[in-house]
């Protein structure tokens, strides 16, 4: 759906112009997972809310899961991030500030779910890289860990993406930052649905207790830190990666590198009810972010989906180090996601310890 600038404010694609601070203002707009938006709007204050490291929720479990019926979680809008780019001069600022803090290389293996067992990939899918966007027709843990992301944002069911993860409480979702909180509030009603299809729930609807980004995230919503976590509530007794399995992590692993992304895009031409995937050679951000590029037509509602270097294709496993963050209007099929740096494994420590 094509919107004006008149509506970069209307919830058919929740668009937004204003969340940074003011000492971000913009040369351009960007859009999270690749959808366009009106360019060059400027940017004002974030919200007066206090920043806070995580949010709870005191939304009941049960009271989620009554709230997201199948016609609601298909009439979610797919959340739009109208994020600043840096100001003047922040070409020349960004060559001489420090990148997003790096530190040793840290691999988390997979764990995988004791049932069902894992289908065999088609042979025909082998062999895909590169891949611009299509929908993923294999199999694997991926169908189980990568889900839609469900939300209330300003008053208004929104969606993202989102991956369940190797953690020592078993519980923890990882996400974009702002899939979490936008506009210094943190969303409401915040549940995740992994494998899920046009409006079906094929693993449950997990709550989320709370809900955590990084500081840099929750201070300004600096596009370099947009990444966010959610800590789900068990489900029938039992917890999230013992159901679905869990994806594995990859720390400060480097630029230039293949991989996979995927998610359940909702903005034209898709329409949220299949997972979609892109795969290829990244690229390192040569414009305003310190993130990671891939050649990839998905659009609003991919947003928080996760990014996996060392994918299998046969097991649907790897090794997560990103999530579809935002795309420039300027460079179409083009999707960017912030680099899991130091600060990516300092939030994903803090989410497995609650």
């Amino acid at each position: 759906m094509r919107r004006t600038a008149r509506d970069t404010e209307a919830v058919d694609g929740i668009s937004k112009a204003r969340t940074g601070a003011g000492s971000r203002a913009a040369l351009g707009t960007l859009t999270a997972a690749g959808t366009l938006l009106a360019l060059l709007l400027p940017t004002g204050p974030a919200g007066a809310a206090t920043p806070h490291g995580s949010h709870r929720s005191p939304a009941p479990r049960a009271a989620l899961d009554a709230f997201w019926t199948a016609d609601r979680m298909r009439a979610a809008a797919p959340l739009d991030l109208g994020a600043p780019a840096k100001g003047p001069g922040a070409s020349a600022a960004r060559r001489t500030a420090g990148a997003v803090p790096h530190g040793a290389p840290l691999k988390v293996p997979p764990t995988l779910p004791q049932v069902p067992r894992l289908p065999r990939v088609p042979a025909a899918l082998s062999g895909v890289l590169p891949q611009a966007g299509g929908p993923w027709t294999g199999q694997g843990a991926v169908t189980t860990t990568t889900g839609r992301v469900f939300f209330t944002y300003q008053g208004r069911n929104a969606s993202c993406s989102g991956d369940a993860v190797t953690s020592g409480n078993k519980s923890t979702v990882l996400t974009a930052g702002h899939c979490v909180k936008l506009q210094g509030a943190w969303h409401t009603n915040w549940v995740f649905v992994p494998g899920y299809h046009d409006g079906q729930a094929p693993y449950g609807k997990w709550a989320a207790a709370s809900t955590l980004s990084t500081p840099q995230w929750t201070a300004s919503e600096d596009i370099n830190y947009d990444v966010g976590a959610a800590v789900v509530a068990p489900l029938d007794g039992k917890k999230l990666t013992d159901v679905v399995g869990g994806q594995g992590l990859s720390f400060n692993s480097g630029y230039n590198k293949a991989m996979y992304a995927f998610g359940y895009p909702a903005a034209a031409p898709y329409d949220g009810t299949k997972l979609i995937y892109c795969s290829g050679t990244t690229l390192k951000d040569p414009l305003f972010s310190h993130d990671h590029g891939l050649s990839c037509n998905m659009t609003g509602g991919s947003s928080g989906g996760p990014w996996f270097t060392s994918f299998d294709e046969k097991t649907g496993t790897g090794l997560q180090s990103s999530v579809n963050s935002f795309g420039y209007q300027f460079l179409p099929n083009t999707m960017f996601g912030p680099y899991f740096g130091d600060d990516a494994k300092a939030l994903y420590d803090k989410a497995q310890a609650s």
